[in-house]
């Protein structure tokens, strides 16, 4: 019988099998893991930035911040707390660049937050946003009221 390429029985609730995050969650790569909760975990990037690039996913296999459960993703964001505080001292950085990519541009289509060591004048500039205006102050009235209606519903 072919495989759907989902896992059966994921240890802490993830899905894919071809998944890194799931991989990672299921017991490998256990040396670039820093962190281990019940709900998440964090590991180094291993394609960092800057050394101490760390990764903080959820180990349940979830795509997009919009599926992220209420429970999990407070739990995310206090481990990207705790992550960020650890790899400033860590690293002796000046701060952290904390950084989401929710479907566009996901390496791994699992949910997870950058949190990279900064230091002033590192020499990233314009990482990820390049910059525009809008065309008036009508037009940006729009678009919040669009967003604001999106909000509401």
């Amino acid at each position: 019988m072919a495989r759907s390429g989902k896992k059966q029985g994921h240890l802490f609730g993830g899905e894919e099998e071809n998944c890194r995050f799931c991989q990672i969650a299921e017991g490998e790569d256990k040396e670039t893991v820093v962190y281990a909760g019940e709900l998440t975990l964090v590991s180094l990037d291993h394609r960092p930035l800057f050394k101490g690039h760390c990764l903080v996913t959820p180990r349940k296999h979830i795509e997009a911040i919009e599926d992220v459960p209420d429970d999990v993703l407070e739990d995310l964001f206090k481990t990207v707390r705790m992550a960020s505080k650890a790899v400033t001292e860590a690293m002796g950085s000046d701060g952290t660049l904390i950084a989401v990519n929710n479907r566009v541009s996901q390496s791994i289509p699992h949910i997870h937050v950058h949190v990279v060591p900064r230091r002033h004048k590192d020499g990233l500039h314009g990482f990820f946003w390049p910059r525009m205006q809008y065309a008036s102050d009508d037009e940006m009235k729009d678009v919040a009221n669009r967003i604001r209606k999106a909000m509401t519903e």
